[in-house]
């Protein structure tokens, strides 16, 4: 697990939870009509916006801001170095013995291994990583969606709310329920997308940044081997991806 996005949700929540409980009035935020009008309002109305696939996967896709797997340029790095290592001392067919962490590398060293011709190895491996990223974009952009359509599902709530109270001030009794829907409604959809929707939105875009960094690599990597340049101009090349921190830093590793 990811314990930046564990913590911070769990976090958070905590926080409003213990303003809520200290209050002393905890159930007076519980109105269910409220819930029904941002939870299943915002949901619906984005599913509008993307087709059933596109938004049921979403959900999936929203598991990987969860997930603690952040792929390391810098080990990627020495292990294709190592790679093209072998490739030039024992030849490109020595590679299909060799242990591979990444799956999207060991795909482009394995179309090598088949002797696929340069350009060929070069456009599936470029579409792969478009298909890939096209997925995690739509994932993105539905979380992102769901932000932006809670806080105005909270307002209809609102003014829904507002109505009622309105219709009814003969009615003292029916004044507080409807204030209650008035503003829950909007609290629960500030909740919604401040605290869920788009934090999601944005780890899944971090996510999406560094697979597509990882994915570029695999790209040059396997090309590089292919053509037989020498492992240190391949290191150095792969190295411009890394910023410049992280570049001095294993500069010194290495003296």
């Amino acid at each position: 697990m990811d314990l930046a996005t564990l913590l911070g949700l769990i976090g958070a929540m905590a926080v409003v939870a213990a303003a809520i409980f200290t209050g002393g009035s905890a159930p007076t935020f519980f109105n269910p009509p409220s819930i029904y009008i941002v939870l299943g309002g915002t949901f619906l109305v984005v599913m509008v916006k993307f087709s059933l696939k596109q938004f049921l996967g979403a959900f999936k896709v929203a598991g990987r801001a969860f997930s603690s797997k952040v792929h390391d340029p810098e080990a990627l790095i020495a292990e294709i170095v190592n790679l093209a290592n072998i490739g030039r001392k024992e030849g490109l067919l020595a590679l299909e013995k060799a242990t591979i962490s990444e799956p999207f590398l060991q795909d482009g060293i394995r179309m090598l291994v088949d002797g696929t011709s340069q350009e060929v190895v070069k456009a599936v491996m470029a579409k792969d990583m478009q298909q890939t990223i096209d997925r995690h974009n739509w994932g993105e952009r539905v979380w992102r969606a769901a932000g932006d359509v809670a806080p105005a599902m909270g307002m209809i709530g609102t003014l829904i709310g507002l109505v009622q109270m309105l219709s009814n001030m003969n009615d003292p009794k029916a004044i507080g329920p409807s204030m209650a829907v008035a503003l829950l409604t909007t609290l629960y959809g500030a909740v919604l997308a401040n605290m869920i929707a788009l934090p999601i939105a944005d780890k899944l875009h971090l996510r999406k940044s560094n697979e597509k960094l990882i994915h570029s690599m695999c790209i040059d990597g396997v090309l590089a081997i292919q053509a037989g340049q020498n492992p240190r101009v391949i290191e150095s090349m792969l190295k411009a991806y890394l910023d410049p921190a992280s570049r001095d830093k294993s500069a010194n590793k290495g003296k």
